[in-house]
C-alpha cells in the first residue's frame, strides 16, 4: 500500500490536541498541548511540535520537545500544566510562543530563533508599569492564546467563558508592541459570553475557549469552540480588535450540523466534549485543524484536519470529519487499514447516557466503544478499538473502490459473531465476516464485495461478547 495520510494525522500514539497549524517557508508546523496517554488531566506533558511539508501532509516529521513544564520560572517545579498555546513570527523575525499555565491568569511568553527550535522564556506580558497583564484590578483571565502579528502590532485573543459565569464577559482582544510583550491598549471584548449574548447573534454558539484568529479573504477570522463543546465555531470583522459577526459552524468532532448523510442534529460519536483548532492555508488549500477524544474520556486527545472551502466573501461552509482528510482525498480501496483511522464510534446505546458537556470521566465506560492502546503513555504501541460489543459502530470515509472487497478483519476478546459491513450508517448489511473468541490478535477471513466509486464503510459488531478490533483489509479483484 502506497503512504496515505489518515485522520488523526499524527502517530496513534500520540497525544496532541488543540492544534494551530502555521506556514513558515516551505513547512507548516503545528502548535498544541499536549495530553497524556490514559493521564488524569489535560496537558500534562511538555510541548512537542510536529511539521510537514505544505505540498504533502502526509509526511509528519517530529521535531521534538520545543518547551517543558519547568521552563516559565512561575513552574520550576513543573506541578501546573501547560494549556493550548500559539507562535507567532514576531517584528524581529523570530518566533514567540504565547500560553497559559493551568492556575495562573497571566500570559506567558517563550521565544527562538527557529519555528520548532528549542525555546526559551522570555516573560509575561505586562502592562507598561510592569503588572502582569491578569493581575491588574478589574482583569479577566486570560486563557487559551491566539496570535496574530500584523504592521508592526501583535493581536492578543483570550478568554474561558463556561455558561453561566456571570464574571466572564467573553473573548477578549489585547493590542500589545512590537516588543511582543508590553500592552499597547488594554483588552477590549470582541463576542459575548453565554449570560449576555441576548440579541447578539451569537446565541446557542456562545464563545467557550479556544481562541484562534486568521487572516481569511482580507478579513479577521476569529475561530473559536462554543458552549457545544464539540464545535469549532468563527465570526468574521473588517478590523481585528471589533466588529466580529457570528457566521457559523467550521467542523463538529461528532459530525453535528451535518445534515448531507443523517439527521443535523444526529451525533456520530459516544462522547460530547470540547475542541479545540485553527485554519491555515496551506499549499493553496485551506484547512481547519481539530481534535478528537480518546480513551473514554476527555484527558488523551488526538489531532485531525480536514480540507475546507472559503467562499470569497470569506465564509466556511461546515465539513464533514472523515479519516482521510490528510490525504488530499479518499483512501485507495486496498490495503490493511488500522481500526483506529475511524471518524465515526458510537454503541447501541443512546448517546445521552454518554459523557457529555465536557465532565472528564476518570475511567473507561464499558457500555460504549473507545479508542485506546497497550501499555503506558509514550509507548509506540498501535491504537485499536476496544468494546466493541452488540450493536457498536466504527465509521471510515472515504476509499476509493474499484473491483474492492473486504477480505479480513482482526479482533481479540472473548466474542462470537460476525463484523457486519455496511455503508452507510443506517444502511443493510452487504456482507459480514464470522469473528470468534483469542487472547491475541487474529485475523479472520472472508470477502465483502464493494461498489465501484468512493464508499463509507461502517462495521458493526453483532453478537455475543465484546471484541477490540485492530484492523481491516480490502484487496481489489
Amino acid at each position: 500500500m502506497s503512504i496515505q495520510g489518515f485522520n488523526p494525522y499524527l502517530p496513534s500514539w500520540e497525544y496532541v490536541p488543540d492544534g494551530e497549524p502555521h506556514v513558515f517557508g516551505d513547512r507548516v508546523y503545528v502548535y498544541g498541548s499536549h495530553d497524556r496517554f490514559n493521564g488524569h488531566a489535560f496537558c500534562l506533558n511538555d510541548y512537542v511540535c510536529y511539521s510537514a511539508p505544505v505540498n504533502d501532509l502526509r509526511l509528519w516529521r517530529y521535531e521534538g520537545v520545543i518547551y517543558g513544564r519547568g521552563d516559565d520560572p512561575r513552574n520550576a517545579d513543573g506541578q501546573m500544566c501547560m494549556y493550548a498555546p500559539d507562535v507567532t513570527r514576531g517584528t524581529d523575525g523570530r518566533y514567540y510562543l504565547y500560553y497559559v499555565l493551568d492556575a495562573l491568569p497571566v500570559v506567558s511568553v517563550a521565544v527562538c530563533d527557529t519555528p520548532a527550535g528549542r525555546y526559551r522564556f522570555l516573560d509575561y506580558v505586562r502592562y507598561e508599569d510592569g503588572t502582569p497583564l491578569g493581575e491588574k484590578e478589574g482583569d479577566e483571565a486570560h486563557f487559551d492564546p491566539g496570535v496574530l502579528t500584523e504592521d508592526g502590532k501583535v493581536y492578543l485573543y483570550t478568554g474561558s467563558c463556561a455558561i453561566g459565569r456571570k464574571d466572564r464577559h467573553g473573548p477578549m482582544v489585547t493590542v500589545l508592541k512590537g516588543d511582543m510583550l508590553t500592552v499597547a491598549e488594554a483588552p477590549r471584548f470582541i463576542a459575548p459570553s453565554e449570560p449576555y449574548s441576548a440579541g447578539s447573534g451569537y446565541e446557542g454558539h456562545e464563545y467557550y475557549e479556544a481562541a484562534s484568529i486568521r487572516k481569511v479573504k482580507g478579513k479577521y477570522c476569529f475561530v473559536y469552540s462554543s458552549i457545544q463543546m464539540h464545535e469549532l465555531c468563527y465570526a468574521l470583522s473588517d478590523k481585528p480588535t471589533e466588529g466580529f459577526r457570528y457566521m457559523g459552524t467550521i467542523v463538529s468532532n461528532i459530525d453535528v450540523g451535518i445534515n448531507s448523510y443523517k439527521a443535523a442534529e444526529r451525533p456520530m460519536g459516544c462522547y460530547i466534549d470540547n475542541n479545540h483548532g485553527g485554519i491555515e492555508e496551506i499549499g493553496g488549500q485551506w484547512y481547519v485543524f481539530y481534535h478528537r477524544h480518546t480513551n473514554g474520556n476527555s484527558l488523551s486527545r488526538q489531532g485531525c484536519l480536514e480540507p475546507i472551502q472559503v467562499l470569497e466573501d470569506g465564509t466556511i461552509p461546515q465539513v464533514e470529519i472523515s479519516s482521510c482528510g490528510p490525504n488530499g482525498g479518499p483512501l485507495e480501496g486496498k490495503g490493511e487499514y488500522p481500526a483506529y483511522i475511524c471518524c465515526h464510534l458510537y454503541g447501541r446505546t443512546p448517546i445521552e447516557a454518554a459523557v457529555g458537556l465536557g465532565t472528564p470521566s476518570k475511567k473507561r465506560d464499558a457500555r460504549f466503544p473507545i479508542l485506546t492502546q497497550d501499555g503506558r503513555d509514550g509507548d509506540e504501541n498501535p491504537g485499536y478499538i476496544l468494546n466493541m460489543d452488540d450493536g457498536a459502530v466504527a465509521g471510515y470515509k472515504s476509499f476509493l473502490c474499484k473491483g474492492s472487497a473486504l477480505v479480513s478483519v482482526t479482533t481479540r476478546g472473548w466474542c462470537g459473531g460476525e463484523m457486519e459491513v455496511r455503508l452507510h450508517p443506517d444502511g443493510e448489511a452487504v456482507g459480514s465476516i464470522p469473528i470468534r473468541g483469542s487472547n491475541e490478535w487474529k485475523k479472520w477471513q472472508g470477502s465483502v464485495p464493494l461498489p465501484d466509486g468512493v464508499q463509507a464503510l461502517y462495521l458493526c459488531y453483532k453478537g455475543q461478547g465484546s471484541a477490540s478490533l485492530l484492523s481491516f483489509e480490502l484487496k481489489q479483484a
